[in-house]
């Protein structure tokens, strides 16, 4: 199997096409990634994962916290050229999308998201998905950082507190 046919890649291309779930995206790939690659912060997937983060900081209003994470992005996916990665993504387009996304958040445009640019195969398993996708809220999309339940790393945290006091 591609690698970029993996049920998470595919989810990732899903949310980011289909309902623009950037939030989403970043789950669901980092899932991946660690995985596959886990503390390799140069692999072509972290690009992937700055790539939504960016997008979902500029939708919320955070400009210059975009541009950063899709600066980095943008190093990542360069670093990477011919990587395994984007056999599946017309590369060309994907870095000309956002060379153009962070000339727009630099001259102070609104929010625009972009579709990525996927190859026959991939966009035939996304479109399968994003069928699938539930229905989402612009609002709930640009606030689902603090939606969600948190429980499970609220109780991550306090743990590791307490691992540290009694050393």
């Amino acid at each position: 199997m591609h690698p970029q046919h993996h049920t998470l890649f595919i989810d990732y291309c899903a949310y980011f096409n289909g309902n623009g779930d950037f939030f989403e995206c970043h789950e669901v790939l980092e899932e991946y990634w660690k995985d596959i690659a886990p503390g390799n912060k140069n692999h072509p997937l972290v690009g992937y994962v700055q790539l939504a983060t960016g997008l979902y900081h500029w939708r919320r209003g955070n400009a210059t916290g975009a541009f950063k994470i899709l600066h980095k992005a943008l190093n990542n996916f360069q670093l990477n050229k011919g990587n395994v990665f984007f056999n599946e993504i017309d590369y060309t387009t994907l870095l000309a999308q956002l060379t153009e996304t962070l000339d727009h958040i630099q001259t102070g445009k609104s929010f625009q998201a972009f579709q990525l640019p996927l190859m026959p195969a991939l966009h035939d398993l996304v479109m399968a998905r994003i069928l699938l996708l539930p229905e989402s809220s612009s609002d709930y999309l640009l606030h689902k950082h603090m939606l969600r339940d948190r429980s499970h790393i609220l109780a991550e945290r306090q743990e590791s507190k307490q691992r540290k006091s009694r050393r």
